[in-house]
């Protein structure tokens, strides 16, 4: 199967997030034909379309990064029952100026992490709809709402939950199967 490059945002800008070490384990299980590759947005001003006319340089870095990947996987935490705001407006930002959403026909994953029960389902669904909105395929199934319990995932990525490490790499395996089909339906933009 082709190599593709993916690029993932994690919603949380702290240092210490969960979401984090759970990035760390979805890179370290992907299967080797997926290229991961963190795309930051903690330095992004808050979006206004008064920017529109000359983004500033990390608007402009920003949605480079996105240009330079064939598929974007999010991994997000749930705040106050949706996504971030750091991750909307990074998502604001790449979707801007009209006609230049670097979202549109990219395939997407959404996964996330939360000690709560639930996870970050609400938050998910939230997410769902901006990238529904922003034309960009999603993997509907597997749904991945991950309960976090101390010790699941390490601080540098290893799973130590056997039944949760077959799931995450199989979760991974279908990203990358989903990223083949839809490029092959939906071919980059020339």
């Amino acid at each position: 199967m082709a190599k593709h490059k993916v690029g993932y945002l994690i919603g949380s800008l702290a240092k210490g997030s969960i979401n984090r070490k759970l990035a760390k384990a979805l890179v370290k299980l992907a299967p080797p034909e997926l290229e991961m590759k963190e795309i930051h947005f903690k330095d992004l001003p808050l979006y206004s379309y008064d920017y529109d006319a000359n983004f500033p340089s990390a608007a402009l870095e920003f949605k480079k990064a996105i240009a330079s990947v064939q598929a974007v996987l999010f991994v997000t935490p749930e705040y106050n029952r949706s996504i971030p705001g750091g991750l909307k407006n990074a998502i604001d930002w790449a979707s801007r100026p009209y006609g230049k959403n670097s979202f549109s026909r990219k395939p997407c994953a959404v996964i996330g992490t939360s000690p709560g029960a639930i996870a970050t389902a609400v938050a998910q669904q939230s997410l769902r709809s901006v990238l529904s909105f922003c034309n960009a395929p999603q993997m509907n199934s597997p749904e991945a709402y991950i309960q976090f319990t101390p010790g699941l995932v390490t601080d540098d990525g290893e799973v130590t939950v056997e039944s949760t490490e077959t799931f995450l790499r199989n979760y991974m395996q279908e990203f990358h199967m989903f990223i083949a089909r839809v490029l092959q339906v939906l071919p980059p933009d020339a």
